[in-house]
């Protein structure tokens, strides 16, 4: 098992011989971040990020331009990807079709020199593992997206590596498979027990399978944290809409304090903020001014039009996920806002007269309102 550092690793596309020209390009910038042994880690962002270019650094696969990253406390900077005792998974599987799935797995053991009867234990352990025992003979056109997607890891498997990184593999799977292949990287980290290093796109994996989330963007790393960290406290204005699904609604608005207690008034309403989060902006010195508001669509409720500080819009479109709905309405200035109401609390009647051009009030409280600086786009109260 082993520990992974980077240290203000970055990598830049273009010309090698030190020089700076227009055609160069900086893929990941000043990355710093330290992986503990058995810590299972996601990279997660959008295409482009630069996530996969920091996988593809660690494994070997990719030159780093500046930094260093170490395995175990060795720098691995000029040592091949076969000398790291690393194992990747693919997005794209990269099975050899004319072999069996067997010797899909037993490959890299055989460049070993391994003994047969060490291979075959391996093998069949890591095929027992996976639930593809009955697929060893088989090549992998007669296989599943998902049992191949099995093949490839129990090729990495079978290395015992002292890192095991897996670069989207989910992502060609259907949404049933990628439910069902999510749960079984779980139960294989606890089989497992060793440093996982994942990349995907997809919130919903990282929320579900990291110890912690490196969430990053243009190159740079926006924050680190656990999945409750990056959900309850995300430290700017990215994060806060990149994490969450649906992502959290933002409104302009301005707060305001009056007599030691902070208000904000969006589209009309005033919504006293909660005392918790009203004391951390007065130790955060927020005053009076322009704010950036963020409130998740489960935090925002459907109103009687009498009660107060309601916020009055217009639905424009009704989705229903099965054992919620999520409305997505538009206030009288046009901002776009989603409501996740979950289809127990409405009548059948009820959930059938949300129609297009519905008229609808809404409401929040000041427990679950998130604040941002306008201008840095940074969380006020972390």
């Amino acid at each position: 098992m082993a520990s992974v550092k980077l240290t203000n690793v970055k990598k830049i596309y273009g010309s090698n011989d030190g020089t700076r020209n227009a055609d160069q390009v900086v893929a990941v910038k000043d990355f710093n971040l330290e992986i503990k042994d058995k810590e299972f880690v996601v990279f997660v962002g959008p295409s482009g990020c630069g996530k996969s270019t920091t996988l593809r650094m660690i494994a070997g696969l990719e030159d780093i331009s500046e930094g260093t990253v170490e395995i175990d406390g060795e720098v691995v900077n000029d040592l091949q990807p076969k000398d790291r005792n690393i194992a990747m998974v693919f997005q794209n599987y990269a099975l050899y079709p004319h072999m069996t799935v067997y010797d899909n797995i037993a490959f890299s053991l055989r460049l070993q020199k391994l003994p047969e009867d060490v291979i075959f234990n391996k093998v069949t352990n890591a095929a027992e593992i996976l639930g593809i025992t009955d697929y060893l003979m088989r090549k992998p056109r007669a296989l599943s997206g998902g049992q191949r997607q099995r093949v490839a890891i129990g090729r990495a498997m079978v290395r015992d590596s002292k890192v095991f990184l897996m670069d989207e593999p989910l992502s060609n799977l259907d949404a049933k498979l990628r439910n069902q292949m999510r749960a079984e990287i779980i139960l294989l980290r606890q089989k497992l027990d060793t440093t996982f290093i994942y990349v995907t796109h997809d919130q919903t994996e990282a929320m579900t399978l990291g110890d912690r989330i490196v969430i990053m963007k243009d190159g740079y790393i926006m924050q680190v944290g656990t999945p409750t960290e990056v959900f309850e406290m995300p430290e700017n204005l990215f994060v806060a809409e990149f994490i969450g699904a649906p992502k959290m609604n933002i409104m302009h608005t301005q707060l305001t304090r009056e007599g030691g207690k902070y208000f904000v008034s969006p589209f009309g309403a005033k919504i006293e903020v909660d005392g918790i989060k009203g004391d951390m902006l007065a130790k955060a010195g927020a005053g009076t001014g322009e704010v950036i508001l963020g409130v998740r669509p489960e935090h925002i409720a459907l109103a009687d039009a009498a009660a107060p500080n309601t916020i009055p819009v217009t639905l424009e479109v009704n989705e229903m996920m099965g054992s919620e709905l999520h409305l997505h309405v538009y206030t009288e200035d046009g901002t776009r806002l989603i409501v996740r109401v979950p289809t127990m609390d409405l009548s059948t009647e009820r959930r059938e007269s949300l129609v297009q051009g519905t008229k609808l009030n809404i409401t929040f409280s000041g427990k679950v309102m998130h604040f941002f600086d306008p201008e840095s786009e940074k969380n006020l109260l972390t």
